[in-house]
């Protein structure tokens, strides 16, 4: 069943099996001479996006590369969160800068500013 659940993440993201680069090596920590003698450590890259986690939580392989295929889904699911959210305060941001003010706050820069002219107007100098 975890199998199946994580095979439809990777389908929804649109991650195929070729896209991933996975390597093994020799784990540190605890687990004795397993971890000593067998590379039980996983780092999983993505190619397409550059994303590279290795994960060493096990004294299992097979365990250790379920992990790094969840952690990796997370990760690319984070960055794509990330990207849409830039995106949409991107077009929020377009959006304000293209609406009018609203008459009433125009109103209110024009009399502070014709408040801050006045001001400026009596620090000038008397008659020479």
């Amino acid at each position: 069943m975890a199998k199946d659940s994580l095979a439809k993440r990777m389908a929804r993201l649109g991650i195929r099996d070729a896209d991933l680069e996975e390597t093994f090596a020799r784990s540190s920590g605890p687990g004795g001479q397993n971890v000593n003698k067998v590379a039980t450590a996983v780092t999983l890259r993505h190619r397409p996006s550059g994303i590279r986690v290795t994960v060493q939580d096990s004294r299992s392989q097979g365990q250790n590369r379920k992990l790094a295929r969840e952690r990796l889904l997370d990760a690319i699911e984070q960055t794509e969160q990330k990207r849409r959210a830039t995106e949409i305060a991107q077009r929020e941001k377009a959006r304000r800068r293209r609406s009018p003010r609203p008459a009433a706050l125009k109103r209110r820069l024009l009399e502070a500013k014709r408040k801050h002219g006045e001001l400026k107007k009596q620090r000038a100098k008397i008659g020479i």
